[in-house]
């Protein structure tokens, strides 16, 4: 018998390469959209409007679509949830229970909430396994030695600053953090170093040791190297094997043309 998944899908490209790659592992995909729901329309069974106020309607429907999967996708945007007065009854609960409102209390509440209708949450490399950075220099122009120093820096400030939740992306010039992630997202974390640094600051982004996929999966793409151009930024490195690369040929091309250099390492780099 086909089974539904449903699709929690935040902002961005990724939910529409999860639905058409589920929809391609027979699933029944129905999106329960937390935003621009256009590009999804036509890859899924059917777009549920959502907001992250009202999980009471959410769970309901969840029942009505005898969903017996989640897999959450896409970035959603959790300051709508520091306003207490605009949380459903449903929502407050859950927010009760989780204690907080950082990532993994939250993701821990979701997932027990989704547990007791029967619902399991996939991790979401079970969708987007072929988007994991490959080791290794993936662009024409390697890290300079100085560059290497920041990145190896970047690295330990990153996987530090995951582990405690507070993001997972640094920008770091010439031996100095200039701008750690917190709740702005990554594009915003860039241009903000990039700014106070000046050109030839690096980026880099990693992910905690026992990160959980299910509710996270780390993403750079084509916005990112944009933003790392327009700021002069001169070198991204990721966790191989851990962190997306979105549309990675015109991202290498990107940087190759913005003379930007990409390495996904392994260990310290």
């Amino acid at each position: 018998m086909e089974q539904t998944l449903g699709l929690s899908a935040g902002a961005g490209t990724l939910p529409g390469r999860v639905a058409a790659e589920a929809a391609r592992q027979g699933w029944r995909v129905v999106a329960f959209a937390f935003g621009d729901a256009s590009e999804l329309e036509p890859l899924v069974h059917r777009v549920i409007p959502s907001r992250l106020t009202e999980v009471g309607c959410v769970l309901e429907s969840l029942r009505a679509e005898r969903v017996s999967a989640v897999v959450f996708s896409g970035t959603l945007r959790k300051a709508v949830l520091f306003d207490a007065s605009a949380l459903d009854a449903t929502a407050h609960q859950i927010l009760t229970g989780a204690g907080g409102l950082s990532d993994v209390a939250l993701g821990m509440a979701v997932a027990e909430t989704l547990s007791t209708l029967g619902i399991e949450v996939l991790d979401q490399r079970t969708f987007l396994a072929n988007l994991l950075a490959p080791a290794g220099t993936l662009t024409a122009r390697p890290p300079s030695e100085a560059e290497w120093q920041d990145i190896s820096l970047g690295l330990r400030l990153a996987r530090q600053c995951a582990e405690y939740g507070v993001g997972q992306t640094v920008v770091v010039s010439r031996g100095v953090a200039v701008a750690v992630e917190t709740i702005e997202g990554t594009s915003e974390t860039i241009r903000r170093g990039c700014q106070l640094s000046g050109p030839g600051a690096v980026v880099v982004k990693a992910i905690a040791a026992q990160a959980d996929y299910r509710f996270d999966l780390p993403t750079v793409g084509p916005d990112t190297l944009q933003t790392m151009a327009r700021g002069g930024a001169r070198a991204l490195a990721v966790e191989a094997g851990k962190v997306a690369i979105l549309d990675l040929e015109s991202v290498v091309a990107r940087a190759n043309s913005s003379g930007i250099s990409i390495v996904s390492v392994d260990g310290d780099g």
